[in-house]
C-alpha cells in the first residue's frame, strides 16, 4: 500500500488533482481511494450553531489528526475503517454510512495534510499544488457557494480572518516537505499521466 499525500491552499485544486489520479489509477487497475482531511474536524456539540461558525476551521489543530493517523494505520493493516462525513453547512460531524476498504494506493489530501509528522512519514509521495492566491479565492467562493451553502459575506469574513492568516503562517511552507510541486491546479493532465505511471511502476515493485 502506498500513501499519498496532497496539499496545498484552499481552493488551489486537491481535490480536483485526487479525484484525476485516483480515477487515472483505478483506470490502470490498481485500487485506489481518497481520504479528505476535512472530515476530520474536531466536533463542537456543546457550542451554538453561532458559536462553531466562529471557529478557525483553517488552523491546523483544527483537525483530530490522531484520528485520521488511526485510520490509516488500520487500513495499511488491512481492515476497513467508517467514511468519515461532515455537514459544513451546520459545521458538525455526520454519522458514517460507508466504509473504506484497504487499496493499493490511499490519496490523503488537505489544506494540513503534511502538518504531522507521524502521518507524513507514512507517505511514498507529497504532491504541493501551487496556485496564486487570488485564483484559490476565487474557486473557494465558488465552491462554498454551490456545495456548501455559505454566503459571500461569511466567506469573505472567513478568507480575511483565517483563510489568508492560516496560509501565510504554514500552508504556504508546507511546499518545503513536498517530492513535487503541480503548478496549473488540479486539472493538469500531464502530471496526473506522469504520477499515474510512477505510482502504477512503485506497486509493481513492491515499494
Amino acid at each position: 500500500m502506498l500513501i499519498i499525500g496532497v496539499c496545498g491552499a484552499s481552493g488551489s485544486g486537491k481535490t480536483t488533482l485526487s479525484r484525476e489520479l485516483n480515477a487515472s489509477l483505478n483506470a490502470e487497475g490498481c485500487s485506489s481511494v481518497i481520504i479528505n482531511q476535512d472530515t476530520y474536524y474536531f466536533d463542537f456539540p456543546e457550542k451554538s450553531l453561532d458559536e462553531r461558525k466562529r471557529l478557525n476551521y483553517d488552523h491546523p489543530k483544527i483537525f483530530n489528526h490522531d484520528a485520521l493517523l488511526e485510520d490509516i494505520k488500520t487500513l495499511k493493516s488491512g481492515l476497513a475503517i467508517d467514511k468519515k462525513r461532515y455537514d459544513f453547512s451546520l459545521y458538525k460531524s455526520d454519522k458514517p454510512i460507508d466504509k473504506i476498504q484497504p487499496s493499493d494506493v490511499i490519496i490523503i489530501e488537505g489544506i494540513h495534510a503534511f502538518y504531522d509528522k507521524r502521518l507524513m512519514e507514512l507517505m511514498y509521495l507529497k504532491l504541493f499544488i501551487n496556485v496564486e492566491p487570488d485564483i484559490c479565492l476565487l474557486r473557494r467562493i465558488r465552491r462554498d457557494i454551490n456545495e456548501r451553502k455559505r454566503s459571500i459575506d461569511s466567506i469573505a469574513n472567513q478568507y480575511i480572518n483565517t483563510v489568508r492568516p492560516m496560509y501565510e503562517k504554514y500552508i504556504r511552507n508546507y511546499v518545503n516537505f513536498a517530492d513535487v510541486i503541480v503548478s496549473h491546479g488540479g486539472k493538469n493532465a500531464r502530471i496526473v499521466e506522469i504520477l499515474t505511471g510512477y505510482i502504477k511502476g512503485a506497486l509493481k515493485e513492491g515499494k
